[in-house]
């Protein structure tokens, strides 16, 4: 109880001026302009559709290997993330990590529109001989893990993380291909990779090879403590589009600027050359990319590129994402019907189908993953 009143104290300032920018954001809406949708709603697919992006972690609980930072584990985020993964630490030390992998799959279950989900492993910074520098990494979700993990969970993929800078990095992207991998996901600004670097080439035509898709971010990273965003500059995925890599680009680009121009601008510029360029919606509905939703739908060049994706366990956090945030594109009604579905899923595709978000979403992402997915239907 102390500690929660000196953190109140430490914070209140910021609290206070969150709450009024989040009041004034709810409020201005209701007398400015008509309530509209970004695009008219279309009907959703017959059969469920796969979610490409969510996330595990872990504390390395029952042998898992997991890890996260010193700093990270005793930032205010970690536990944002457990309750948003329906678990506590207490639960974690006591059940072993698997346990989010558990509630994950129980949760998507439930769905009445998803029916499989794509977990993602994340892959640390080296040091300079190639092995894992856990002092500069903050979060680690190793492939084995996950892979032997997965298979217990019939509606669950999942994406494999390995930093190209390994000496055995070939090597891994054939083992993960091996044990059922269907993409290769990377922070770029954490794992201090540069995309554009010409010494990635073999490990870019091996995964051309395979036909794993690269599921990267894009833009501003803030979900960490610390970030090199330089990496993360969209024009930087020149190199692997040109050695035949089918590119994501996490969350559309939607945080940062470079040279001028914002991340988005510039990813939009890219998808008029670059046909194996696509981007995922995860994380569009947050409250902190309304300015770029109505864009993501409207702007030709994203037509039939983006992909379905949460970015679950942050779809979960109420604060970050509510219909209630769009007083100009919903109804009060519309608003509380779909404030009240209970999964998570649900309540997201919902959501994005009444702001108006393409057809083709829901489906793009198994068109484009079904030559890598082994045994799961």
């Amino acid at each position: 109880m102390l500690r929660a009143m000196n953190l109140l104290k430490k914070y209140r300032c910021r609290l206070v001026a969150g709450a009024l920018l989040l009041a004034v954001l709810l409020l201005a809406p209701l007398f400015v302009g008509a309530q509209t949708p970004c695009q008219p709603p279309a009907p959703l697919p017959a059969a469920k559709f796969t979610d490409m992006h969510c996330h595990t972690a872990g504390l390395g609980a029952g042998g898992s290997g997991c890890f996260v930072s010193a700093e990270l584990r005793h930032s205010y985020k970690l536990r944002f993330y457990l309750q948003s993964f329906g678990v506590t630490e207490e639960e974690l030390l006591r059940e072993g990590d698997a346990l989010v992998l558990r509630r994950l799959s129980a949760r998507l279950a439930d769905s009445k529109q998803v029916g499989r989900a794509v977990v993602l492993a994340l892959d640390g910074a080296l040091d300079e001989r190639g092995e894992l520098d856990r002092a500069r990494t903050e979060v680690y979700v190793p492939n084995e893990f996950l892979a032997a993990e997965i298979q217990k969970f019939p509606n669950l993929l999942w994406g494999a993380s390995i930093n190209p800078h390994r000496p055995d990095a070939l090597a891994r992207l054939d083992w993960a291909k091996a044990h059922g991998a269907v993409l290769i996901k990377w922070l770029p600004s954490i794992q201090h990779i540069d995309p554009a670097d010409e010494k990635l080439i073999p490990f870019y035509r091996k995964m051309a090879e395979l036909q794993l898709p690269l599921l990267t971010h894009v833009g501003n990273e803030r979900s960490f403590t610390r970030a090199h965003d330089e990496y993360s500059d969209p024009a930087r995925l020149w190199l692997p589009l040109r050695e035949g890599v089918t590119v994501i680009a996490a969350h559309a680009a939607t945080t940062g600027e470079y040279d001028g121009e914002r991340a988005f601008d510039r990813l939009a510029r890219m998808m008029k050359d670059n046909p194996r360029l696509y981007a995922d919606v995860s994380s569009l509905t947050q409250l902190n990319k309304r300015a770029y939703l109505r864009e993501v739908l409207t702007r030709p060049e994203f037509a039939g590129r983006l992909l379905y994706g949460t970015d679950y366990p942050l779809v979960e956090i109420r604060l970050l994402v509510s219909p209630w945030y769009y007083p100009r594109q919903l109804t009060l009604r519309q608003r509380y019907t779909l404030s009240k579905i209970r999964n998570p899923w649900d309540r997201d595709v919902a959501l994005k189908q009444a702001l108006g978000f393409p057809a083709d979403v829901w489906t793009k992402a198994d068109a484009l993953l079904r030559p890598t997915v082994c045994g799961k239907p």
